[in-house]
């Protein structure tokens, strides 16, 4: 469970600005897997309100479905009544560092989204993102495949227009993310090979919501980024304060275009693809 945001609280409207963005690169990697994709037990750790897995539940044999929050399963639930009903997929309230599941009994696992919220940071050496990959590695037949999908500090600091609004949170969140070298050693360390990174600089993690110039003022479309959940109410009232200023002298929509040109080149995104040694 993230150590920052309540996803007891934003569960309900996580929906309305995230989609499974990148699931066709999660679908090619897991079709390129020694195991072919409609034979394999797929884990989606960190599930949430299930996007990936009800993208993926009809490609694969199983999907086994993981989150610490009852909430969030219980809207994944809903949302793959039928799969549930027949086998096709499981759901456990369960942290992603002790998966309630048996040793080499998976083929693949997908985390999207869900590093950054660990307890963790470089002080420590990562030591809890080992644990999650050690778990993952546990869990893993050989040759079973991992796919990663987080942002590197440097997608955090030019990957997302509105961030440029928000410096002090950026800083603050730039320390939760891994950097690509650390985690590519981290997995090797981890009984992991050492992986691949694909950047796919067209994708947005909030869809055509992202470019909504008036989607800042919505509560429901900040809860779509776990950021917002470390701005403080005096700071965002300064932030929509700006906004409103630029939107009312007809400057908005010129300041995203400008603060959204680096994204075009960084990406907001990596997928990261190892596999179990």
């Amino acid at each position: 469970m993230s150590n920052y945001e309540n996803y007891q609280r934003v569960s309900r409207f996580y929906d309305h600005t995230r989609s499974a963005g990148g699931v066709e690169i999660i679908r090619k990697q897991l079709e390129d897997a020694e195991v072919p994709v409609n034979q394999q037990i797929l884990v989606d750790a960190g599930c949430g309100t299930g996007l990936y897995s009800a993208a993926l539940v009809k490609d694969v044999r199983r999907i086994e479905a993981v989150d610490m929050s009852r909430e969030m399963l219980a809207l994944a639930r809903q949302k793959m009544k039928t799969e549930d009903e027949i086998n096709r997929i499981n759901f456990h309230h369960s942290s992603i560092d002790s998966l309630p599941l048996d040793d080499n009994s998976a083929d693949s696992v997908i985390i999207n989204q869900v590093l950054h919220h660990l307890p963790d940071d470089t002080s420590n050496g990562w030591s809890n993102h080992a644990n999650v990959f050690r778990e993952f590695c546990r869990i893993l037949k050989s040759g079973g495949i991992l796919i990663i999908n987080s942002c590197s500090p440097e997608q955090i600091e030019s990957g997302f227009w509105f961030y440029h609004l928000i410096p002090d949170a950026v800083q603050e969140m730039k320390q939760k993310v891994i950097s690509l070298s650390n985690l590519n050693n981290l997995l090797e360390d981890c009984g992991f090979t050492f992986p691949r990174q694909i950047v796919p600089e067209d994708l947005v993690l909030q869809g055509d919501a992202y470019f909504n110039a008036d989607g800042i003022f919505d509560p429901d479309w900040r809860n779509g980024d776990s950021i917002w959940s470390i701005v403080s109410e005096d700071i965002l009232a300064m932030v929509l304060n700006k906004v409103r200023d630029l939107r009312q002298t007809g400057k908005l929509e010129a300041y995203i275009k400008q603060q959204d040109q680096k994204r075009k080149t960084t990406g907001q995104v990596t997928f990261s693809i190892a596999r179990k040694i």
